[in-house]
């Protein structure tokens, strides 16, 4: 696992046509995008409902459900968001290569 991310939904504003019945249950396919920039609010992204190929091209509107927050990382995928008390994680160090004999 390279990282945990947070987020919550607006149960209210998913769209009841989107949800569809799979073998183990109801599913409402969604998109999760990550940024490389915080927001104002310190989110590093949307939780939208996925639109069709038709959607996009129409210029449809998303529908946003929430934002995300990576809360926690091992340093090979994202970094994560800022917590209020604490600064952002340093970038990790890169690599060193050592001159060795063998």
């Amino acid at each position: 696992m390279a990282s945990i991310i947070k987020t919550s939904i607006n149960l209210n504003d998913i769209p009841k046509d989107k949800i569809y019945v799979g073998k183990k249950g109801k599913y409402l396919p969604i998109t999760i995008t990550l940024n490389d920039e915080l927001d104002q609010f310190g989110n590093q992204g949307p939780v939208v409902v996925e639109q069709t190929k038709e959607e996009r091209d129409a210029k449809a509107p998303k529908t946003y459900l929430g934002n995300v927050k990576v809360v926690w990382t091992n340093g090979t995928n994202v970094d994560t968001a800022p917590r209020n008390d604490q600064p952002a994680a340093p970038a990790p160090a890169p690599a060193v290569e050592e001159d060795l004999p063998f």
